[in-house]
């Protein structure tokens, strides 16, 4: 089978681009050709992958997109592919990997019926009805039950074209058995002392997965235990507001930043907590990522994922609307090691014994049964 994959940039932190390379790799692992239209990719490009540079410029977003899905789809109709599975909302898509949001959802209940009348928007809700709408033919694979329901709210979009997907956390996250050596090096390492307190922030997208709301919280605790706490973040965004606004809460000796790590595992195992309070997140697969390595989390219920730590019994999910007070209370919790110590313990229970980690073969698995079915219908590209 012949698939092309349409992602408008790569870099290798972002979870949907992570996911993305997964998914890529689990198709060449079949023996499937694969293709990859994009604007940009940062990092290695596995063997035997055809990338093709989608070459545009554009002032706005939604021009960049809409470019870029003219060129791919001109492309693919001069060299046909048998599959184009698509990670960013554009016709003429048969498979969609729907990791963000329902955008008509927040564009009704979010924003002004003024914001409504823009181009920006008019962009955005037609690249979405180009998959949901009832009609359409693109299979759907999702990762949360909120966001379906939403979907189907907005787009009357038939159910036997949904595919609810399993995580797909990757193996080298879980604890290894010699996970108290690493955890006691990196402390070392880091002059963290036993009795420290290390808070967690990863993520690509420091507005959205609610940096402030961290920093707020750290800066909210007493001064003896903000005196052995450290915050330390993982991600490649703008740094400048969130180093500002640190300072300004008298904070600033207690944050670090790291942009992009390939050792996140070595942090996830030296933690005391993963905080993450997103304002909006179809996922979040750090949240799992944290549970497999046995780190309790504090998160907002907005998160797709954020159920799985009520059922593993690891943390604190945060209700709507969210409360920066609430927040704060809560993270006082790493400070009560018998409660941090049975999330520890329920956390490596859930990840031994739940299905977190078939997420990209099952995907590729609906790839294949869409090929079947477009062969059988005479609908091939």
């Amino acid at each position: 089978m012949q698939l092309a994959f349409c992602l408008f940039k790569y870099f290798p932190y972002g979870g949907l681009e992570r996911d993305f390379m997964r998914f890529l790799q689990e198709a060449i692992a079949r023996g499937h050709q694969c293709r990859v239209y994009c604007i940009k990719w940062q990092g290695q490009i596995p063997d035997g992958v055809d990338v093709r540079f989608v070459p545009i410029k554009a002032l706005s977003n939604h021009r960049r997109n809409e470019k870029f899905a003219a060129y791919a789809n001109d492309d693919i109709k001069r060299d046909p592919v048998d599959v184009v599975f698509g990670f960013n909302k554009m016709p003429g898509l048969d498979v969609y990997y729907a990791a963000d949001s329902c955008y008509e959802d927040k564009a009704q209940k979010n924003r002004s019926w003024l914001y409504r009348l823009g181009a920006r928007y008019r962009h955005f809700s037609k690249a979405e009805q180009s998959i949901f709408n009832r009609g359409q033919k693109t299979d759907i694979l999702l990762i949360s039950e909120t966001e379906k329901n939403k979907f189907i709210e907005h787009y009357d979009t038939e159910p036997d074209r949904m595919f609810m997907l399993p995580p797909g956390i990757s193996r080298d996250r879980c604890a290894p058995d010699n996970s108290t050596e690493i955890r006691a090096d990196f402390r070392c390492e880091f002059n963290l002392d036993d009795d420290d307190k290390l808070m967690l922030f990863i993520g690509s997208g420091f507005i959205k997965k609610g940096l402030d709301r961290v920093i707020k919280s750290l800066a909210s605790l007493p001064a003896e235990k903000l005196a052995k706490t450290q915050l330390y973040i993982l991600g490649q965004d703008k740094e400048k507001n969130y180093r500002a606004l640190a300072k300004k809460l008298n904070v600033a000796d207690k944050v670090k930043f790291f942009n992009g790590r390939d050792d996140v595992p070595r942090f996830l195992l030296a933690a005391d907590i993963l905080v993450h309070p997103a304002l909006d997140e179809a996922a979040g697969i750090v949240l799992l990522e944290a549970v497999v390595a046995g780190l309790p989390v504090l998160v907002t219920d907005v998160c797709g994922y954020a159920p799985h730590i009520d059922k593993a019994d690891c943390g604190v999910v945060l209700s709507t609307p969210f409360s920066q007070q609430n927040l704060n209370q809560q993270l006082l919790a790493i400070y009560n090691d018998e409660l941090m110590g049975r999330w520890r313990k329920n956390a490596l229970s859930y990840a031994k014994n739940a299905d977190l980690y078939s997420m990209h073969a099952t995907g590729i698995d609906c790839v294949e049964r869409c090929f079947n079915r477009l062969h059988q219908s005479g609908d091939e590209r």
